[in-house]
């Protein structure tokens, strides 16, 4: 291609582009603001509901823990009934006492049971397990070290979780 055949080349596409209308920067400016506008309000729409959704999360959770023990409570009234009851019995014998206090225990039992609150009772000999037990002497004895020797008071945990250690004894090693 010649030197004059590029500048006639040049000229045409110059020629081109004069024919095309120029945008109208007021048109293009107004689109523009109008998309902003939408946007900001698509942001402000999605603000809202985050915060919404945030406000009903936190009402739910305060309903929760205010209402977290009602289950147990409920399943504890059979208990004060039984207890109340009792000792409401003027002329009761020992013997009637004791199987009061048996049926109430049980019942007190089976409702902690209901919720996950299990005993932890360490049988003598078992191996001490300073995660679910709570050592309160070291005493010489016939069998294996750091075993225990006897359980002074239950423990107990709730879902897994230790809510009271198990106090126990537990034998000394040897020579001590």
């Amino acid at each position: 291609m010649t030197t004059q055949d590029q500048a006639h080349d040049t000229a045409a596409q110059q020629a081109a582009a004069a024919a095309q209308p120029v945008p109208d920067p007021s048109a293009e400016l107004q689109a523009l603001q109008q998309r902003v506008a939408e946007l900001n309000d698509q942001l402000l729409r999605a603000l809202a509901d985050a915060d919404n959704t945030r406000r009903r999360a936190e009402e739910e959770m305060a309903k929760a823990r205010k209402f977290a023990v009602e289950a147990f409570a409920e399943s504890l009234l059979p208990v004060v009934d039984s207890l109340e009851a009792g000792l409401n019995v003027q002329e009761a014998t020992p013997e009637q006492l004791r199987e009061g206090m048996q049926a109430t225990l049980r019942q007190l039992v089976s409702a902690l049971q209901r919720h996950k609150v299990t005993p932890i009772a360490p049988a003598a000999g078992e191996r001490f397990d300073p995660h679910q037990h709570q050592a309160i002497s070291m005493v010489p004895a016939e069998q294996p070290a750091n075993t225990v020797v006897a359980t002074l008071q239950k423990g107990y945990l709730i879902h897994e979780r230790v809510l009271r250690p198990a106090l126990v004894t537990v034998a000394a090693p040897a020579g001590q």
